[in-house]
């Protein structure tokens, strides 16, 4: 229903953060990843999960799509809820907990706190196969916030490449050449590059 929410950081804790979107206040359930993510900024776009139940709506809040994309994958194993999702989330970032379940290691996810060996054995069978399909943008300093590089990389899929293919294309252009500024820039190089 909500895909982000776009605002103020009126007030922010290592489990909330309330944020003022043209005046109203919307309260949600973050992760420590979230917390660190946020806690230095005045204004941020914050992605979203609502959960109904028949005495709660619950929303829950993300830094970044990979989070969120990783809590509802948690989300979708047996007996793992949204608390126990979050709890995993503050204690793994999500490229961690993709490499943690790829490789099977059950001992990682039991140091969760609330987290037994078979909800750790769970949460492995259950999306082990799933965490290839399961695409996280790569954290670079470069990367993280380019717009015109992001809409680079849109226009590459749109094209018909692969994610993994056009965003490594995308990095080797921006190591190959100093000034890439324009999107078409951005596309001419990498496109010379696949």
């Amino acid at each position: 229903m909500y895909e982000y929410l776009n605002g103020k950081l009126t007030s922010i804790s290592p489990t909330n953060v309330v944020i003022d979107c043209n005046g109203v206040g919307y309260s949600l359930h973050i992760s420590l990843n979230t917390f660190s993510q946020l806690k230095e900024k005045q204004t941020a776009k914050v992605f979203t999960h609502l959960i109904v139940r028949e005495d709660a709506q619950e929303l829950f809040g993300f830094a970044d799509e990979d989070e969120r994309a990783m809590f509802r994958q948690l989300i979708g194993v047996s007996g793992v809820g949204a608390s126990t999702a979050r709890m995993i989330l503050s204690s793994l970032n999500p490229a961690e907990l993709k490499n943690k379940i790829s490789s099977g290691d059950i001992i990682a996810l039991q140091k969760v706190k609330g987290i037994g060996n078979k909800t750790a054995q769970r949460i492995i069978v259950d999306l082990k196969d799933k965490m290839h399909k399961v695409e996280l943008v790569e954290k670079s300093a470069f990367a993280s916030h380019n717009t015109t590089r992001e809409e680079a990389l849109s226009a590459l899929l749109t094209l018909g490449f692969a994610r993994n293919t056009a965003d490594k294309a995308l990095e080797q252009a921006s190591r190959n050449q100093n000034q890439v500024s324009s999107v078409e820039e951005w596309i001419k190089a990498a496109l010379a590059l696949l």
